[in-house]
């Protein structure tokens, strides 16, 4: 059973019942409640595909699974140091050249008919567990568009997130989130039951499934999915999330980030739930508005997600593969460094 445990209070975040950041203010902006979060998805990343699996090879040797999760979990306690809470980590990732259709490789915690793979679980409860004893609430991905076609049919999909939930309802874990699928209205998702016209459906199973098995003040998993880069989320998704993702890619204006988020409260579907960019690509950490300080004037949680650029090191970017988790690139430093100065560094 871990020891944290996540919670809503209307707007507002809880760890173990107690307000995140509480009694913090940064500007005039009331920081307690929200829950600043990066986007680190690739900590169980592997490649099935022997064809494409060379090309995450490490600058000093092949491409070793294990050895990324350890280096995530080593760079944890770093995070939060900084401030951070809370990151998504996907059971198929995310595109590890950053943004493409084409994805050959083959990066699946699931086999074809939804079973789950014992290498993936194994990496995943590695990053659960240390986020557990960090006070950390890991968002929890299930499903990603170019890697969703390795089920074979809907009864695959329904079976892995009915797995995937066992899984951690097995291990009692309170302390997670969910999102069902990253940016559900993306056009190269393969199976209808993920996209938004039926999106609500496994919402809505993955609340019903764990109703009463898990031990935080709702008695089940808490539970959302995601949209593209400034796209609103439709009112059958809005009506049934514990808690609304927005991603702040393509939105070019701060302007744009306010709009969202004032469109979203706007919607009829719209219940007054916590919202939370948990993917944007924009920075400009050291001006004085940026998509960052935008949405925590509203109150809004945001999310920092950044990949490695055509001809950068090995040390930028978190989504690319191979990663390097650590703080060592001038966009981390950047997002880290006003992380802290937000959050006061500590709870």
């Amino acid at each position: 059973m871990s020891k944290t445990t996540i919670s809503i209070a209307g707007e507002d975040f809880q760890i173990n019942g107690r307000l995140t950041y509480a009694g913090r203010r940064y500007r005039g902006m009331r920081i307690e409640g929200l829950l600043l979060n990066s986007r680190m998805v690739q900590g169980i990343f592997d490649d099935v595909n022997p064809n494409t699996r060379s090309n995450w090879d490490y600058p000093d040797g092949p491409w070793d699974p294990d050895r990324n999760t350890d280096a995530f979990v080593a760079a944890m306690s770093e995070w939060r140091r900084h401030g951070l809470l809370s990151f998504t980590i996907n059971l198929q990732g995310g595109n590890p050249r950053g943004y493409g259709d084409d994805q050959p490789w083959h990066n699946s915690a699931y086999e074809a008919d939804g079973a789950l793979r014992p290498d993936y679980m194994a990496r995943l409860e590695k990053i659960l567990v240390r986020a557990d004893e960090l006070g950390m609430t890991p968002i929890v991905g299930l499903f990603y568009f170019g890697q969703d076609q390795r089920l074979a049919d809907e009864q695959a999909v329904i079976n892995a997130a009915d797995l995937a939930v066992d899984w951690l309802l097995q291990r009692e874990y309170a302390h997670v989130l969910i999102e069902v699928a990253n940016e559900a209205d993306y056009r190269q998702y393969t199976h209808a039951i993920i996209q938004p016209k039926r999106g609500h459906e496994l919402i809505r199973r993955v609340q019903q499934r764990s109703q009463g098995r898990v031990s935080n003040p709702h008695k089940r998993l808490l539970v959302s999915t995601s949209f593209q880069g400034g796209s609103l989320p439709s009112d059958n998704v809005l009506e049934v999330v514990d808690f609304v993702l927005l991603h702040g890619n393509a939105v070019r204006r701060c302007e744009g980030i306010a709009k969202l988020i004032d469109d979203v409260r706007a919607s009829a579907g719209y219940r007054g739930q916590p919202i939370v960019f948990n993917e944007d690509d924009h920075f400009d950490f050291d001006a004085p508005d940026n998509h960052m300080l935008t949405a925590i004037d509203r109150h809004v949680s945001w999310g920092y997600f950044d990949y490695r650029m055509a001809g950068e090191p090995f040390a930028c970017g978190y989504q690319s593969v191979p990663a390097d988790w650590a703080i060592n690139s001038d966009r981390k430093k950047g997002f880290f460094r006003l992380l802290a100065e937000v959050t006061s560094a500590r709870q």
